[in-house]
């Protein structure tokens, strides 16, 4: 088929079932768009809304979001995962809002050398919110276009993904293409999905090859299986007499980097004897039961212990690697999903005990 009767049917559909009140869809600016691209990269929508909403509210423009602490920035993004995303949108904003004076760059070619961007998000933001000729292939168009064209293979493998490309800017329109960017997004999203396509309702079915081979979830391949390594950790929780917990900020690069984490132990060292040695005072120990947090390259099982200590040591003090943390009266910092967990399990313990 055409490309330009690609584009036509898909627009027609778009026209009648197409999604057009999500909340980035409202007063476009392209600080709007790119910001809803960086938060929907490996997210669900529903997940990335609330998200939005609090974001734009408490930082509306490229500026606000650039004079911003990092804390700050990454606590709004606690829960969301893929915290690389929340520290390139930061260094993004600072950048566009002092080499681009606040506007962000309308070329592909320019947007794609900003922290975070990638040529899929750069499409989708020259697209919508420029109005540009630009093609993109996330996740969603990837699989529309798979079975559409019945491509063979992983798209994650860089000869399929350039063939799903030259796809890609064959379909893509000189007009509408902001409309169209959107409808192929939400083609995949709500009836070309992963395992329970709905190719009935679908305005592309009559020539979809992955349909007339009456098996469109055979489409896209699957990823190569590749056995996860397992990692273990200790978190050590120690809490204060007066409840506080101590924290320590992580590196900037690396796994949860920039987020606050507990003070953490391998397998080998022995958790009672580190602490004796390093605290001294009378402290108890509680070993909780181990939990699995799932990385998408590896499982981490976290064996958490609760430290209660009956003196604060002298040389623990705010600052800016550590902090005491009130788990009644907290701070505006991110933290790491598992490490949430916790300190929520810790001030739900504190409020039982309290009332009893």
């Amino acid at each position: 088929m055409p490309d330009t009767q690609f584009a036509q049917r898909l627009l027609r559909w778009f026209d009648q079932h197409g999604r057009k009140d999500l909340p980035w869809q409202k007063d476009i600016t392209p600080y709007r768009v790119w910001l809803s691209e960086i938060m929907l990269q490996q997210t669900q929508v529903e997940t990335v809304i609330p998200y939005f909403e609090r974001f734009t509210q408490k930082y509306p423009d490229f500026e606000s979001l650039a004079q911003a602490k990092q804390d700050d920035v990454l606590h709004l993004w606690t829960g969301l995962g893929y915290y690389a995303r929340a520290r390139n949108l930061h260094k993004c904003a600072q950048i566009v809002a002092e080499e681009y004076q606040g506007n962000m760059p309308a070329d592909v070619e320019q947007l794609v050398t900003l922290p975070g961007i990638g040529r899929s998000t750069a499409g989708a933001i020259a697209s919508i919110a420029f109005k540009q000729v630009a093609p993109i292939l996330d996740g969603n168009v990837k699989r529309v276009l798979t079975r559409f064209y019945a491509v063979e293979g992983w798209p994650g493998e860089k000869k399929i993904e350039n063939a799903l490309w030259e796809k890609a800017e064959l379909n893509t329109p000189c007009k509408r293409t902001h409309d169209y960017t959107q409808a192929i997004m939400d083609l995949g999203a709500t009836l070309c999905t992963r395992s329970k396509p709905r190719c009935e309702e679908c305005p592309m079915q009559q020539d979809c090859q992955a349909y007339a081979q009456g098996k469109p979830t055979a489409y896209p391949g699957k990823k190569p299986k590749k056995e996860k390594p397992v990692k273990q950790t200790q978190m050590l929780m120690l809490q204060s007499p007066e409840g506080k917990l101590l924290l320590h900020q992580r590196p900037a690069q690396g796994i949860w980097g920039g987020l606050w984490s507990f003070e953490e132990l391998d397998m080998e060292t022995d958790a009672s004897e580190h602490l004796l040695t390093r605290y001294h005072n009378k402290i108890d120990i509680q070993r909780w039961p181990s939990f699995n947090h799932v990385f998408s390259h590896y499982t981490l099982v976290i064996h958490p212990i609760l430290v209660r200590i009956n003196k604060t040591p002298d040389e623990v003090r705010d600052d800016n690697r550590q902090l005491w943390y009130n788990p009644h009266k907290p701070k505006s910092i991110g933290l790491a999903a598992p490490v949430k967990k916790l300190i929520d399990q810790i001030k739900t313990l504190s409020e039982e005990f309290t009332l009893e």
